[in-house]
């Protein structure tokens, strides 16, 4: 917070500060109670009860739903990243056309100078602060692209979550079927 509030908030005041994208963004605890029902349904597969087809429900293998969806918008992330990337990418080389583009004005203000100093006239500057060629390009927000990575963070830890609870599953019942 201290960087965004106290800078613009750019590349350089990143890299200066070395902050990772996992550092810039706090985890807030968040604390679910289970409703009546649900603590019913646990207490009657605890109940050593038989099993019947009820309890087969909740190991329900299904995970096209959950998984599709995640991918789904972990898909619209990256290219969400990789339009984030384009934008960096073309800065970068608009930043790189413009610093020839002053090398070669400034080339041809020293050619020029020397010819005015052969003839005896008094030299032009060789910077020019209106010039529009030495002003600034404005840099692309990354708070956006920070943005973006700690979503497709957070979607790969609900795959992976969802994953390992799906292979439980699995592993289930599989000794469910052998026995």
């Amino acid at each position: 917070m201290d960087v965004y509030r106290n800078t613009d908030f750019s590349a350089a005041q990143i890299a200066d500060k070395a902050l990772p994208w996992s550092e810039i963004f706090q985890e807030i605890p968040v604390t679910f109670t289970s409703s009546a029902l649900v603590s019913a349904v646990l207490g009657l597969c605890a109940s050593g009860a038989p099993a019947g087809q009820a309890d087969f429900d909740l190991l329900d293998l299904s995970t096209n739903p959950f998984l599709e969806k995640n991918l789904e918008f972990l898909n619209e992330c990256m290219d969400d990243l990789a339009s984030e990337s384009q934008k960096v990418a073309y800065h970068s080389r608009a930043v790189a056309r413009q610093q020839a583009q002053q090398a070669a004005w400034v080339q041809k203000r020293r050619a020029e100078n020397a010819q005015r100093r052969a003839a005896g006239q008094e030299p032009l500057p060789e910077d020019e602060p209106g010039n529009a060629l030495f002003k600034p390009l404005p840099e692309p927000s990354r708070l956006d692209a920070y943005l973006i990575v700690n979503q497709v963070a957070n979607y790969c830890s609900q795959i992976d979550t969802f994953g390992q609870k799906a292979v439980k599953k699995l592993y289930v019942m599989d000794a469910l079927s052998q026995s």
